[in-house]
């Protein structure tokens, strides 16, 4: 066993020492030491009741032979980092985490690793470790908080965290009192679970079982349901058996996995956000591909759910209409069937056990939303490496667009001057310096789309950025715009007035501009001056790639 580097042996006497004060038994040091690498904390809703789902995991490594020792990482929630300077340390937190979690699997020697978790970066970063480490694994996320509810005009309406970010554009432009958004307020969010719809928490977790890395229901049992308990029970006892196998995260985060994980996306029209950590854990399995290998995959994947924001359905009515793979047994044709999954089956086997239950959830390959899939990858002038939008959130109106440009080089000046109703229809908004180096960080921009929702300009303006939005974000909302404006990408050539061009069927995203005056334009941007010039996000901008890598570490 790998542990017995801390067990094993007269001159280990001294770490068995250690162990014997955290309460281990004679008998312990035969078994296998399970890491259980936890991101519970108090300040995530997601997050908050991982204790218990760590209890139950904790259970299961003991009734299958294991030694679980729980070790904590830290979390960043981007509901509450919206929209001020603590939105830069959100992604970033990402590799912290994946550092972390490397970090106490390497030094403590683990046999296997069980990773508890939920919300936007903190899946991925588990995810990264766990091809870094590449000891068997499996990850256990805490479900989806249910949707929430409020008395609207004698009939109950289903709300969620989206909503309100929204309802604040309608309460600004009078469509909506104070009274009303404080009661929206109270009851947007219901609970524990990460938040209701299929945002960037819920994208990933969903995204960890198409890859295999999560045994099914991972996805979609609520946080708050007794089910969920009994899957990090049964979650804790399989990593012992994907120990008697070996069978490690690198044997199922293979390219055929990676595509499935992108075909699933498609189908249920997930955060543009997926793109950039799906990426990511490829970066750390040793796969690569092109960007525009996504487009292949979305020509031939139909979109077949459209959960919130881009519908009324939550991820609680996935979860009854069959869940995941539920969606992957109704495009099993279109999958890589011989990926192994921790379940100890390959998709091929187990999506045989599944089916829709609830064709208004998911729909039929005979009825999609669209006859492609949910995400799409543009290129063009503006951005030669490529862009990410949510096309399954896009209004049909907003799929083909031009309009003048409207250049904040902040989501600060853009909010404001949203907010101040200069916007005005058919504009393209363009915000640049918020890209993994410019910002640094890469901040999502979820206040000025629910704004430009709440204003009701979703259908009428078109916003460009070379950061991020969040999986909440909904309309035309292109991000991750590549090379970024601080990388003298060409996004920091446009200028009031430029004429955009946006066309999503044929994934093009271009300015009327001619490659020479582009090059002329760029020549005369000033060089960048980072904004923070101290700490982890100083380090973390020298280090960092483009978002069309997945904004990695370089080597």
């Amino acid at each position: 066993m790998k542990s017995d580097a801390v067990k094993r042996g007269v001159e280990r006497a001294p770490h068995r020492s250690l162990f014997y004060a955290l309460g281990c038994t004679e008998g312990d040091f035969d078994k296998p030491f399970v890491g259980v690498i936890n991101s519970y904390n108090h300040i995530i809703p997601g997050h908050m009741h991982l204790d218990a789902v760590a209890r139950a995991v904790e259970a299961g490594v003991r009734s299958a032979g294991g030694v679980p020792f729980e070790i904590n990482t830290i979390g960043v929630c981007d509901g509450i980092a919206m929209n001020h300077p603590g939105m830069k340390y959100s992604l970033p937190s990402r590799e912290l985490i994946a550092d972390s979690a490397e970090t106490v699997a390497e030094a403590h020697q683990f046999d296997a690793l069980v990773f508890v978790c939920s919300c936007d970066k903190i899946v991925p970063g588990m995810l990264m470790a766990a091809a870094r480490v590449n000891v068997p694994a499996i990850l256990v996320a805490g479900g989806p908080m249910l949707a929430g509810h409020v008395a609207t005009g004698g009939r109950v309406q289903t709300i969620d965290l989206s909503s309100l970010f929204e309802a604040v554009g309608r309460t600004l432009n009078g469509d909506m009192s104070e009274e009303v958004l404080e009661e929206w307020t109270r009851n947007a969010c219901p609970g524990c679970g990460s938040c209701s719809g299929m945002y960037t928490a819920n994208t990933m977790d969903c995204m960890t079982e198409a890859l295999g890395m999560a045994l099914p229901g991972n996805g979609t049992i609520p946080g708050t349901a007794g089910q969920r308990m009994d899957l990090a029970f049964k979650s804790g006892a399989q990593v012992m058996e994907l120990l008697r196998r070996d069978l490690k995260p690198r044997d199922i985060i293979t390219k055929d996995a990676i595509y499935n994980a992108f075909a699933v996306d498609m189908a249920l029209g997930g955060s543009t956000n997926s793109v950039l950590h799906l990426a990511a854990i490829a970066h750390e399995a040793g796969v690569s591909y092109p960007l525009s290998w996504l487009n292949e995959i979305s020509q031939s994947t139909p979109h077949l759910c459209k959960l919130a924001p881009a519908g009324h359905h939550h991820v609680e009515d996935l979860d009854a209409a069959g869940g995941i793979h539920a969606v992957m047994h109704e495009i099993a044709d279109l999958l890589r069937p011989g990926v192994m999954t921790v379940s100890g089956e390959t998709v091929g086997d187990l999506v045989k056990r599944f089916a829709v239950k609830n064709r208004d959830v998911i729909r039929s390959r005979a009825e999609p939303y669209s006859a492609t899939g949910g995400l799409a990858i543009l290129f063009g002038n503006i951005a030669p490496e490529g862009a990410v939008v949510k096309a399954a959130a896009v209004a049909p109106e907003m799929k083909v667009h031009e309009g003048a440009a409207r250049v904040f080089d902040s989501e600060e000046a853009a909010t404001k001057a949203i907010m101040a109703r200069t916007i005005k229809a058919g504009d393209v908004v363009v915000i640049r310096y918020e890209g993994p180096k410019g910002g640094p960080g890469m901040r999502e921009m979820l206040t000025p789309t629910s704004l430009l929702a709440g204003l009701g300009l979703d259908k009428s303006v078109a916003l460009i950025t070379d950061g991020r939005f969040s999986g909440a974000s909904r309309g035309a909302s292109i991000g991750h715009v590549s090379p970024e404006a601080a990388a003298r990408g060409p996004i920091a050539a446009l200028r009031d007035g430029d004429i955009i061009k946006i066309d999503m069927p044929r994934r093009k995203l271009e300015a009327v501009l001619s490659k020479q005056e582009i090059e002329k334009r760029l020549r005369d941007v000033p060089a960048f001056v980072p904004r923070v010039t101290g700490g982890y996000l100083k380090r973390y901008a020298e280090k960092v790639t483009s978002a069309s890598s997945g904004a990695v570490f370089s080597d």
